[in-house]
């Protein structure tokens, strides 16, 4: 009798062995194909019923402050995932960005959860339902727009914190799609705080000289361990730096030592003092080439110049090849002389563009160069210095198109493609004046303009494209455009 009971006593444990090892998750990280129909149907409710809220709108309901409060209206955001933790470089933590291809955004995502590259992949769409989520920053200062779950606050101000994982679960939802990312192809001098959460691909690059032989993590650090790339397709080296993680599984691969590409996240370091890029992966660093050599500048000259000292003091700026055209509002591109101590100096005449005054909400201007023969030599290369007068988050963009026919008319309707290079930030002292750096123009072919485009207004209030007041003012001078020899 005591055996019979002992072995069904042993039968009734290994049955319960069999149940509970059944519930236990497995190692399956595949990515699913079809969603639950909890998930299906909260998604088809929000889509149904909600708001869809752009990345910029997202980000303007965060205005800082002691506290934070929590979206009350049903919104969402919708983005496509542009991070992965599948390698360890990325913890609790994923990015979206607005479109798969050209994006344009990103917004950071911190959840209570690790291995979120298996629920959501690279390139997945997903529906942040906004409504009793915080917009704000994980680190106060750090600049970067977060999605959280709830508040902190200390001595140092007021943060998100993570989502947890029920709201993870009723907010964060995907659909079946899934996207291929096309990066967005950068110079190491274009990428700016703009581009945080989005996935680009800078070209043409590699790691330090003084770094060749080392891994991408130094095991003396703790955390983070930062190493350099630089960019030699002109006559001095622009930098960026790449960050790894210690928890990354590749921190013990060797940096490559040769030039090529790199595809990452760019993001912002842990107290958000600089930008990094961060990978998802090594199998996105391709560096097979022979690393390069900077450019002689004695093997360069000045295929023209402008200095604007030719131009009449509070006029228009024209003559010498240059079209000033005001495509929205009655402000224009003027020639001025200025007053700064910095480069190019006080009484020197430069290019200016504001919107400060001018009565109208929206204010867009182009200042556009004389034509460039890019068939005429096998290397061209263009250069400038800006400065600005209280900016007011006005903005100028540095643009290029080889179809614009020279025609006022035309200009909005022709093809301009952004350029890389440095241009005057909003925290640069007003008086300072930034060089752009040799901007490589080998990438177009035919008869090229390049322009810089002033986008501002006066008192813009609620009026598209701009909101508050962003009247600044922006200067250019000392435009060169370079050849061989």
């Amino acid at each position: 009798m005591n055996k019979a009971i002992k072995s069904l006593k042993l039968m009734l444990v290994l049955i319960a062995s069999v149940a509970i090892t059944s519930c236990v998750q497995d190692d399956d990280y595949t990515i699913p194909n079809s969603l639950g129909d909890e998930e299906n149907k909260s998604l088809t409710s929000l889509l149904e019923t909600g708001n869809e809220l752009t990345f910029a709108e997202v980000k303007a309901l965060y205005q800082g402050g002691e506290f934070i409060e929590p979206v009350d209206t049903n919104d969402y955001v919708k983005g496509y995932v542009s991070s992965s933790d599948q390698t360890g470089n990325f913890f609790k933590e994923f990015f979206i960005q607005d479109s798969p291809t050209n994006p344009t955004s990103g917004l950071k995502v911190i959840l209570n959860q690790v291995d979120t590259y298996n629920q959501f992949n690279l390139g997945r769409e997903v529906y942040i339902s906004l409504q009793g989520l915080f917009i704000g920053e994980e680190r106060v200062g750090n600049g970067v727009t977060t999605i959280g779950g709830g508040t902190e606050t200390d001595q140092f101000g007021t943060t998100v914190s993570s989502l947890n994982e029920i709201q993870i679960r009723q907010k964060v939802l995907r659909s079946t799609v899934t996207e291929e990312l096309t990066p967005l192809n950068l110079g190491l001098t274009a990428i700016n705080a703009s581009h945080v959460g989005v996935l680009v691909k800078v070209e043409n690059v590699e790691f330090a000289d003084d770094e060749i032989g080392l891994n991408y993590f130094d095991p003396i650090e703790v955390f983070d361990t930062q190493r350099t790339l630089q960019d030699c397709r002109g006559f001095t080296y622009p930098q960026f730096i790449l960050e790894t993680s210690s928890f990354s599984s590749f921190k013990n691969e060797p940096l490559p030592i040769g030039n090529g590409s790199v595809t990452a996240v760019v993001s912002k370091t842990f107290d958000g003092a600089s930008l990094i890029l961060a990978l998802n992966s090594t199998d996105d660093v391709n560096m097979d080439s022979a690393r390069c050599s900077l450019l002689d500048p004695a093997d360069f000259s000045n295929l023209f110049s402008e200095d604007f000292e030719g131009m009449s003091t509070g006029a228009t700026v024209s003559g010498n090849g240059w079209t000033a055209y005001a495509e929205e509002g009655t402000y224009n591109w003027r020639a001025l002389t200025t007053t700064d101590s910095g480069n190019p100096g006080p009484g020197n005449k430069i290019a200016s563009m504001g919107a400060y005054n001018s009565g109208v909400p929206v204010n867009i201007a182009w200042l556009i160069s004389p034509s460039i023969d890019l068939d005429s030599q096998e290397l061209t290369f263009i250069n400038f210095q800006s400065s600005n007068n209280f900016d007011d988050d006005s903005e100028l963009e540095l643009l290029i198109s080889t179809d614009w026919d020279g025609n006022l008319s035309t200009i909005t309707n022709s093809t301009w493609t952004s350029l890389p290079g440095n241009i005057v930030s909003d925290d640069t002292f007003y008086q300072d004046w930034v060089d752009s750096g040799l901007i490589n123009l080998s990438n177009y072919s035919g008869t090229a303009y390049v322009a810089f485009k002033y986008v501002g207004g006066d008192n813009s209030g609620n009026e598209s494209p701009n909101t508050g007041t962003i009247d600044g003012t922006f200067e250019i001078d000392n435009y060169r455009v370079l050849g061989p020899n």
